[in-house]
């Protein structure tokens, strides 16, 4: 622009005065176009400033629902993403990930055997425990319309989320019979299906199957003894004949193998129901099976017992008294009264602790042998447990002193036998300096939560809060009194229990009151078979803190809450690191203590004792746990966990037991 007008002035001087004119008017139009375009310009400035200021505007009415929209969508698109990554990498990627990282992975133990030219010889039984076997709808009310033998327990669990009330409802029994209450039908799953797993991806019995499965076992010659774990062992055999049926099937598969015997191989409480079958199938008719004295010797060859709480889990005492455990409670610290509340009309402890005490097998694992074998207000057998010692990494047999205990100058001397506390105080006193009012002659008063609770009913409704309170003035409970405190606090459910369980020591075994059937799951009651030639096996894990003793308190409240609570509170910080959240632990698997799973083998039978008259012979190992190294491995190779030991004992234990190569076990403690 500037050079046009240079041109123009130098023009003026040889054109003629109309040019001038005529430049003039040219000149004066091209300044009012450049108005007009500073004009625009200004304008389009003033419709930017204005398009930032809505834009603003929009960004502040972003609020807190477009961020949830946004991370869930976010969430679901990376889910989908590495879904699809899943799906579409080959097989063994995910093995050539975790080799690359933690080097070469060693060989299964079937693929061991069967490159030793090892193959099947002994038919083998397994026998689920508590909680691990599928449950299926056969019959059931209008909310469960569609689930007819769809599985109420195992697999997905989806029906807890959908129609949890209904869910809880189907999954209780009566509460006077402890059988199935009118018009449902739930039956356990059949076949190796009902328990290879608990959940998908959770295994539980797949590992040893599929590990067997490589030296040519098949489903002939094995067999899932699944069984109605809620119900009372000998309620089994009323309702569904499950112990005929497993005497059945055990006398088939040695007729069809030729006579070999059958290896048994129980878990958790599946231990205590095999026990149970053993005096049932020689008792005579119609309380037992009529197989005679000699039909385990005929028929068994041997029993190897996965984390058997022979002797009782305290972990089930704070289950029945307060429906908690170790995590449970740590979850009510970290979110107080969630659990406790009316959440969408679903008040998750008080339905849990009502479905829990109609579970009659539960009683079956509470502590035998009294305060003889758990110990009393000043003593214990764990006495001078380190709490804090380090495992070795790798699976490695420990053995035992002389007196069966590891003394440590560094111990802390903890009162295990005080299995029930009010207040971390009074778990450390001396018994004389506790102040105890008995709760056993206090009368019972009505509370008024019962008109409010609806079926949130627990027996705590029934007993006012002078007798709750009661309960917390006699300060602790040793394994003799936690009896007595289950019976004040359910009376309905220890009615049930006290005729289906015992949980004493006898005195004289040839007592005639021993053949009832209340007293076959409890070792310390009953004998084991006159069969010199089987064999005894108890594997377990050690290396995980156990619950073992817990601090509580009284927690007073209206309505339907349940009035005790572990105390959380209660640490025992440098000084006492057995105390963590309100639970004192000891060695084990986690959830049975060592001293329940090893005892009867290393002590109570071992030789010819009145609890082993045969002498059968009796083996013990200790498997140390030890954490995957990395989050590839799973839940590892080396867990000890209660669910996770399968994966550990057949390249040794299951070696000798099958008798695949005819050499004599060499882990014996």
């Amino acid at each position: 622009m500037l050079r046009r007008r240079k041109g123009s002035a130098a023009k003026k001087s040889q054109n003629s005065e109309p040019q001038l004119d005529e430049n003039k008017e040219k000149n004066n139009n091209q300044l009012q176009e450049k108005s007009n375009l500073n004009a625009a310009n200004l304008k389009g400035n003033v419709n930017c400033n204005s398009k930032s200021n809505s834009d603003e505007k929009l960004r502040k009415k972003w609020n807190c629902v477009d961020n949830c929209c946004w991370f869930v969508g976010c969430i679901c698109s990376m889910w989908w993403f590495l879904l699809f990554l899943y799906n579409a990498m080959p097989a063994s990627f995910p093995q050539y990930v975790t080799e690359a990282i933690t080097g070469p992975m060693p060989d299964p133990p079937g693929v061991k055997l069967a490159k030793e030219g090892l193959t099947a010889k002994h038919p083998v039984v397994f026998v689920p425990g508590i909680v691990t076997g599928g449950l299926e709808l056969w019959e059931g009310h209008s909310c469960a319309e569609g689930l007819f033998r769809k599985r109420l327990w195992g697999g997905s669990f989806g029906e807890i989320y959908k129609r949890p009330l209904c869910w809880v409802e189907h999954m209780s029994l009566d509460n006077e019979t402890g059988l199935d209450p009118p018009g449902i039908k739930i039956r356990p799953v059949s076949g190796l299906v009902a328990a290879d797993y608990f959940a998908p991806g959770y295994f539980v019995w797949a590992v040893l199957i599929a590990n067997l499965a490589r030296i040519g076992y098949e489903e002939k010659n094995m067999y899932m003894a699944a069984y109605d774990w809620r119900i009372s062992f000998q309620n089994t055999e009323v309702r569904d004949q499950t112990l005929s049926r497993i005497k059945s099937n055990i006398e088939l598969m040695v007729a069809t193998s030729g006579g070999k015997k059958v290896v048994v191989v129980p878990h958790s409480m599946g231990v205590l129901y095999f026990l149970h079958f053993m005096k049932w199938v020689e008792a005579p008719t119609p309380m037992g099976g009529g197989g005679g004295s000699n039909w385990c010797a005929d028929h068994i060859k041997a029993v190897m017992n996965i984390g058997g709480p022979f002797l009782g889990v305290p972990k089930i005492v704070s289950g029945l008294f307060s429906a908690e455990a170790k995590d449970i409670a740590v979850a009510r610290a970290i979110a107080p009264g969630v659990l406790d509340m009316d959440v969408f009309g679903f008040q998750t402890l008080q339905h849990a602790m009502r479905m829990t005490r109609s579970w009659d097998s539960t009683m079956s694992m509470i502590p035998k042998g009294g305060d003889t074998v758990w110990g009393g207000l000043d003593w214990s057998p764990e006495e001078g447990h380190e709490c804090n010692a380090k495992k070795p990494r790798n699976n490695i047999m420990q053995t035992a002193g002389p007196n069966g205990t590891v003394n440590s100058a560094s111990a802390t001397l903890v009162k295990y036998g005080r299995m029930l506390a009010f207040g971390k105080d009074v778990a450390d006193l001396h018994s004389s300096e506790i102040e105890r009012v008995d709760f056993r002659g206090v009368i019972k008063g009505n509370n008024l939560a019962n008109t409010t609770c609806r079926d949130v009913w627990t027996e705590y409704q029934d007993m006012g809060i002078g007798s709750v309170k009661a309960v917390a003035d006699y300060k602790v409970y040793t394994a003799s009194s936690i009896l007595d405190l289950l019976h004040f606090v359910a009376p309905k459910m220890m009615k049930r229990g006290d005729a289906h369980f015992s949980h004493g020591i006898a005195d004289d075994l040839d007592d005639k009151k021993y053949e009832h059937y209340k007293y076959w799951s409890n070792a310390l009651e009953t004998k084991l078979p006159m069969a010199p030639d089987m064999e005894m096996f108890s594997m377990y894990g050690v290396g995980i803190p156990t619950e073992r003793a817990y601090v509580y308190k009284f927690s007073p409240a209206a309505e339907c809450y349940i009035p005790f609570k572990i105390d959380t509170a209660a640490d025992g910080g440098d000084d006492g690191p057995c105390l963590k959240g309100g639970v004192y632990s000891v060695d084990g698997d986690e959830t049975v203590p060592v001293l329940s799973a090893g005892f009867m083998c290393a002590k109570g039978w071992r030789g010819k004792t009145r609890f082993n008259p045969s002498g059968m012979r009796t083996y013990i190992r200790e498997y140390n746990h030890a954490s995957p190294a990395t989050l590839l491995e799973g839940r590892g190779t080396q867990s000890v966990k209660a669910l996770n030991l399968f994966d550990s004992i057949l390249d040794d234990e299951l070696r000798a037991a099958l008798d695949l190569d005819d050499m004599p076990l060499i882990h014996v403690v």
